[in-house]
């Protein structure tokens, strides 16, 4: 009857898809970066560097990946030179490893 999700979705996500993607993750990082620029000084300091810190991270993180659409090895695993299988690149489209050497890297 219904086919398991991983039947239904191809190999990859298309150039298309991925930039959209990325995009999506741009602009909520963004939006988050507005909203500590916006909040009072008094307001945990400390919490909001911090988190600042990792949303500029991860917004070169996203822009790395929009190069590596550009270059064709968006998908293609850093470490292992495997394809990242399509689910973690939904649920992280910025990643450049599959799971097995982003375990190794941590």
């Amino acid at each position: 009857m219904n086919a398991p999700r991983t039947e239904a979705r191809t190999a990859r996500l298309t150039a298309h898809e991925a930039h959209q993607r990325l995009e999506h993750e741009r602009s909520t990082r963004l939006t988050q970066l507005k909203a500590i620029d916006e909040a009072g000084p008094d307001e945990a300091e400390q919490l909001m560097s911090a988190q600042r810190d990792t949303i500029e991270r991860v917004l070169k993180e996203i822009d790395a990946a929009f190069a590596r659409v550009q270059d064709r090895s968006y998908g293609v695993c850093q470490g292992c030179s495997t394809r990242i299988p399509v689910e973690r690149l939904e649920i992280l489209p910025y990643t450049r490893f599959c799971v097995p050497c982003q375990r190794n890297t941590a």
